[in-house]
């Protein structure tokens, strides 16, 4: 399990967006054949030698940073609590049987957490899996977010020709389109399936934050078949992908507020929280909600209630 590219992508990313007066260094006027500071600075701040750091960058000395050296470059390169956890996992990858064990198991939904959310009604509900495929949906949160697809989408089996492209080296013509039976997966959704990016009235907000939560993933599972296999898919697929990849932005999503713009009742404001499932490893919870007595209160209720009275359907599909 190596992570020093990753590492050094991420360090590279970060002196990027530090100009020499952020840290209180002269700025002379020169022009710099690269943003951000150069190497020798940041390891000057950090108190570091310059042919450490460039080491660190080039990934042949993550192994053995100290404490010491990963919280003086956290300081200096202003990582927030996200970031600098972040810095950590990827110099300090788990080894043993830990994350690459559950990686290479079967995941498997237990059926408590599957009523769990049907027992929440009108209250949209999803689970995600370690590499965000969806595991399951209650009625309201397959209305809200994916009412063109079937209910039981997420029951098929996971895409794997993704990962099998990854491990040989080869891929298909259009990726996004490949595995139409296989279950959901919500950064696919989000970069190949239009209905889906019309959703989000913010739609490059929502891109950022799939690919932050992309990156945190692979930094606990960077040597996942599916998982390596998605983000090949994503990067040759979608430019808007590569791009934010190449940013290396890292999000916890853990709740956000978020405007909708949804086919069947119009603007929603909603709220949604990420709950762990300690005891299965890299599944989430997802739980929407609109302020009490709000118009998107209201919304949701009609959507929910029409889709199972019938009287409002999701989007027609197209023949």
């Amino acid at each position: 399990m190596d992570h020093g590219p990753d590492l050094g992508e991420f360090l590279r990313s970060r002196r990027a967006r530090l100009a020499p007066q952020d840290v209180g260094l002269p700025d002379h006027g020169g022009r710099r054949r690269v943003p951000g500071l150069r190497r020798e600075e940041l390891a000057r701040l950090a108190g570091i030698s310059p042919g450490y750091y460039t080491r660190l960058e080039q990934g042949t000395a993550a192994a053995g940073a100290s404490d010491a050296v990963l919280d003086a470059l956290a300081r200096v390169l202003r990582l927030d609590g996200t970031e600098r956890r972040h810095l950590y996992g990827l110099a300090r990858p788990e080894g043993g049987g830990g994350p690459g064990a559950e990686a290479a198991a079967e995941e498997r939904l237990r059926p408590s957490v599957r009523n769990m959310i049907a027992s929440l009604g009108d209250t949209p509900a999803l689970v995600l899996g370690r590499f965000v495929d969806v595991l399951a949906w209650n009625h309201a949160g397959h209305a809200l977010l994916a009412g063109h697809l079937p209910f039981d989408a997420p029951d098929a089996p996971a895409a794997t020709q993704g990962a099998r492209d990854a491990a040989q080296g080869t891929h298909d013509a259009t990726p996004g389109t490949r595995d139409a039976t296989a279950r959901p997966n919500v950064a696919r959704m989000m970069f190949f399936d239009p209905r889906t990016r019309a959703l989000y009235a913010d739609r490059a907000a929502k891109a950022r934050d799939t690919v932050g939560d992309l990156r945190l993933i692979a930094g606990r599972w960077p040597d996942a078949p599916q998982l390596t296999g998605l983000i090949a898919e994503l990067r040759r697929g979608s430019t808007e992908f590569e791009a934010l990849w190449a940013e290396h932005p890292v999000r916890t999503c853990a709740t956000h507020a978020r405007d909708y713009r949804h086919p069947v009742v119009g603007p929603l404001t909603l709220t949604d929280e990420l709950l762990t499932l300690p005891d299965d490893p890299g599944q989430r919870v997802v739980i929407y909600h609109a302020e009490p007595g709000s118009p998107s209160a209201g919304a949701l209720r009609r959507l929910v209630g029409g889709v199972a009275g019938g009287g409002l359907t999701a989007v027609p599909r197209r023949t």
